[in-house]
């Protein structure tokens, strides 16, 4: 596969920022039951102690990290107006490692760490920790994109996704509502 150059990638930047701030929907879900294996789910069920049920993150060991940090990083989620054009076909995103692709605009000043989302049934929050691209993303993807997702531009807009936690569970499909919930008076 040819990969788009920086240029090219950056040529596509006004669609990311026209992403709905408020309201998007769910476009794809991808379970990873082990290293470099995916399965695009119809459904997924959202759990506050194992993330997306049956992904790899809820049997990996919390390893260098504690396990509140762990949970920081129980699911990975990417715009899809990003991955879109980074993969080019649609069968090739979810060689991106994350979990769960939503049209909704992921930037730090739209949705700061604390931000909840209501996806379906489920409850989300977004959390610090920064999400980038590992030597896997630039091996399927090429420099150039993680460059990218990576420059000032990309990591003010979240281009490579962010990391969140899951607060309340439930069934998600793609097509379901991804809205933004009113920030918490106190924590």
């Amino acid at each position: 596969m040819t990969h788009l150059t920086r240029e090219e990638l950056e040529s596509g930047l006004d669609p990311i920022r026209r992403a709905p701030a408020d309201e998007g929907s769910l476009v794809l879900i991808v379970r990873r039951p082990a290293a470099n294996e995916r399965e695009v789910l119809e459904e997924g069920t959202l759990d506050v102690e194992r993330g997306l049920v049956g992904d790899r993150w809820c049997r990996s060991g919390p390893g260098r990290l504690g396990e509140a940090a762990r949970r920081d990083s129980q699911l990975n989620v990417m715009s899809s107006r990003v991955i879109g054009p980074i993969a080019g076909d649609r069968e090739r995103w979810p060689l991106a490692g994350d979990q769960l692709f939503v049209d909704l605009d992921l930037s730090e000043a739209n949705l700061p760490p604390g931000t909840r989302l209501a996806i379906g049934p489920a409850i989300i929050e977004v959390t610090a920790e920064p999400h980038t691209g590992c030597g896997k993303f630039v091996s399927r993807f090429g420099v150039d994109a993680v460059r990218f997702v990576n420059s000032p531009t990309g990591r003010e807009l979240r281009l490579r996704g962010l990391n969140a936690r899951v607060v309340a569970g439930g069934a998600v499909r793609p097509g379901d509502p991804v809205r933004r919930l009113a920030p918490l008076l106190s924590r």
